[in-house]
């Protein structure tokens, strides 16, 4: 009954004809190995994420193609991209996918234990700092679920990136999705070498920033970061500039330590050099704790018991 279901769900969203029914002519499993190829452009992506070859997702389009009497993807050496036909084929099977996988997760609600596979793109500094030190435990208290994390700084669209949900800090979540916090608060701080100070002096308020040799960190979509302040509850932001931008931490906390400048980043990167003393924190006044990371998923999409407790272990350390 159950698969029933799901087929006629899948033919209702995809708007054939009884006597043209689509599903008469492709199975289910095509049909997805088609979504992931046209998400991904790509057979070699999409067959790991499958867990398939190429060559056999290869033949799989092809036996679709020939079922349906349609050309779907344009192929070359090099690249993949959609037809008029496979692009109209994946606007209306994506909210099908969608709906039948909703289905799926619901199963989970009757069994003792969630389990499935969760996809994650995250900030590398909430991996390193909010899930790496606890994924132990997580993996321990739930033994049939999988997690896999994508590390990345950009900001991904969860839905078309086939993600389950994403990771991000208040300023960057996304307006439309359900987002719920995560790790408790998170603090920046402004450090530099003690050289540095020797050499240029030490700014006493975020305004004297301008006249200082600041380390940047540019977004992936080329917008420079202001660095975030608060003075009397009352938060602002200063353009700074020098002649170092980056986007890794860790290369900026090196040049904090050279002496190139001064650096702006989340206070675990930085702990040990303030402890022993090859940074030095200035503007502490201005720099109170944030509000941390957020995890974020679509509020179109019913919550799977896998995503469920994934949220409430991290909720409850």
């Amino acid at each position: 009954m159950r698969e029933t279901l799901l087929f006629d769900n899948l033919h209702n969203h995809i708007h054939v004809t009884e006597n043209n029914s689509l599903m008469s002519h492709a199975n289910l499993s095509g049909l997805a190995a088609f979504h992931t190829i046209a998400t991904h452009c790509s057979f070699r992506k999409a067959a790991l994420e499958m867990g398939v070859s190429a060559s056999a997702l290869s033949h799989n389009m092809r036996t679709l193609e020939e079922q349906l009497g349609v050309r779907l993807l344009h192929r070359t050496t090099r690249s993949v991209s959609l037809t008029e036909a496979g692009r109209a084929l994946l606007e209306q099977l994506q909210p099908a996918l969608v709906n039948i996988q909703v289905a799926l997760d619901g199963i989970n609600d009757f069994r003792i234990s969630p389990r499935g596979t969760l996809r994650l793109t995250v900030p590398p500094d909430a991996g390193r700092f909010l899930l790496a030190p606890k994924l132990s435990g997580f993996f321990t208290r739930y033994p049939d679920i999988n997690v896999e994390l994508i590390s990345d700084d950009s900001l991904q669209d969860i839905v078309s990136g086939r993600f389950d949900a994403g990771i991000r800090c208040v300023e960057t979540l996304p307006q439309d999705m359900i987002a719920i916090p995560l790790g408790g608060q998170q603090q920046f701080v402004v450090v530099a070498s003690p050289t540095y100070y020797a050499a240029h002096g030490t700014p006493v308020s975020p305004q004297d920033l301008g006249t200082h040799e600041c380390i940047c960190w540019r977004f992936p979509n080329g917008e420079m970061y202001r660095w975030e302040f608060e003075y009397d509850e009352q938060p602002f932001a200063v353009g700074v500039q020098g002649r170092l931008t980056a986007n890794d931490p860790n290369l900026m906390r090196e040049a904090a330590r050279q002496g190139l400048g001064l650096a702006y980043l989340l206070r675990q990167h930085v702990e040990e050099d303030l402890q022993r003393g090859t940074l030095v924190q200035v503007l502490e006044k201005y720099c109170p704790a944030g509000s941390g990371f957020f995890l974020y998923h679509p509020s179109r999409k019913q919550m799977s018991a896998s995503l469920r407790a994934f949220i409430d272990y991290w909720k409850a350390c």
